[in-house]
């Protein structure tokens, strides 16, 4: 059993042809075939179904592909690992972003560090928070970019700039022409959220936590409706089907067909969202975050206030 069986069969997994994961393999068909047959005859088991138009795992050869690929990824790491210890800004940096970052920050992050370290990939993975916390922990990433605090012991947290919050409503709603509101006001309308999982839900409702309460008078209730995008909720806002609250963030990317919505501050003090980089204290390739610390840093982010001068990475590790 060696390396190159675990190559040959998840490329004939993932292709379902020998020809294909031959030539993905760059080994000759011949040299593939021998190699997972004499696999499968070391293991005693038949791994895949053969046919003259398909090619199948069997559940033998199901079990064995997730380690098998296991195996494969493991090894890529450690070469990668064989990199980066000579230089930490050489190999890929497999960065966690939650939802309601990503979409609006990636896209000037990224060309920016290929332009500051084409050498250093990045490998992204977008999800919720306590997701994205449990895959650092777990070793699947390398740091994260949330909008959270974050006491998760072995872990360090880089703040990086707060943004504020605003509310968001039509241009033909009674607030439009409001300077400020405030939080509490929130529930006398109907509020988009996103749906639960998501840490700007929770910080939405903090900002006025009657809005999932039951008001006094049994026939009033506080009308919430959920989504699971920001994009669908702005949209959903533009139809007039209620208000929501968005990080600043998400409003200086507006298309001209979003220009019938307002935002509105929030009356002082103005709630906002703090964005941090998080990362293990055993994670070695610390050039690495401080480039990427400075490169966001560097983006032109209107709306929002650095915190380069109350942060460094040398304090958040200690």
């Amino acid at each position: 059993m060696n390396l190159n069986q675990m190559r040959f069969i998840d490329a004939v997994a993932r292709l379902r042809h020998f020809g294909r994961a031959a030539k993905a393999c760059h080994v000759s068909q011949p040299t593939l075939s021998i190699g997972i047959r004499k696999l499968e005859d070391e293991l005693g088991v038949i791994l895949f179904e053969r046919s003259k138009t398909d090619v199948r795992l069997t559940d033998a050869g199901q079990e064995v592909i997730t380690l098998a690929r296991q195996i494969v990824d493991a090894s890529s790491r450690i070469k990668e690992l064989g990199k980066s210890r000579r230089d930490p800004l050489l190999g890929p940096l497999r960065l966690g972003v939650i939802n309601t970052i990503g979409p609006y920050l990636l896209p000037k992050l990224i060309p920016a560090m290929r332009e500051k370290t084409p050498q250093m990939p990045l490998r992204i993975e977008e999800d919720y928070t306590d997701v994205l916390i449990e895959h650092l922990k777990q070793g699947s990433l390398d740091l994260l970019i949330i909008a959270r605090e974050c006491s998760e012991p072995g872990l360090a947290v880089l703040p990086l700039y707060e943004e504020p919050f605003l509310i968001t409503v039509p241009e033909d709603h009674h607030w439009a022409d409001r300077d400020q509101i405030n939080g509490t006001e929130l529930s006398e309308e109907s509020l988009l959220l996103l749906r639960r999982g998501h840490c700007l839900r929770d910080q939405v409702l903090a900002l006025c936590p009657e809005c999932l309460q039951t008001h006094s008078d049994p026939t009033h209730l506080t009308s919430v409706l959920e989504s699971s995008s920001l994009e669908t909720i702005r949209h959903m806002v533009m139809a007039g089907s209620g208000i929501t609250v968005l990080p600043s963030t998400v409003t200086e990317q507006q298309s001209p067909a979003q220009g019938s919505l307002k935002y509105i501050p929030f009356a002082p003090p103005a709630p906002h969202r703090t964005v941090s980089l998080v990362w293990r204290h055993s994670f070695y390739r610390m050039p690495a975050i401080e480039s990427l610390a400075s490169v966001i840093r560097s983006i032109e982010l209107p709306s929002v206030r650095l915190l380069q001068e109350e942060a460094t990475i040398g304090s958040s590790r200690r």
